[in-house]
């Protein structure tokens, strides 16, 4: 059975690109070839060119590893700001149900 490609919204794969400009950018900048970039991150060359390329497909674990050793700031914050970010989110989830329940009636969302 064949895979079907996931249909991507606009943001995402802008963003995609985004970071994956942002690796290529710190990765040369560094003066690393893909292969070493690769091998500190412990996947195969293949998958840093899809990074690089922006390709969405890409684990999440593996383009943000990529991402901070090539130096990109991730969400616009240093690692003590994440830490409390993070913090902070935690605190915030413990306050909601964890369960959503679906809805008795449809959503209306057509404003």
């Amino acid at each position: 059975m064949a895979k079907h490609a996931l249909p991507y919204s606009a943001p995402t794969v802008l963003a995609a690109e985004l970071l994956g400009q942002q690796v290529a950018k710190g990765r040369r900048e560094r003066g690393w070839t893909v292969a070493e970039l690769a091998e500190r991150v412990g996947v195969h060359p293949v998958t840093i060119t899809k990074i690089e390329r922006g390709a969405p497909t890409v684990a999440l674990g593996t383009a943000l590893e990529a991402a901070v050793l090539c130096g990109v700031t991730l969400f616009g914050r240093d690692e003590p700001s994440l830490v409390a970010e993070v913090r902070h989110g935690r605190e915030t989830l413990a306050l909601l149900p964890t369960r959503v329940r679906p809805r008795e009636e449809p959503v209306r969302d057509d404003f």
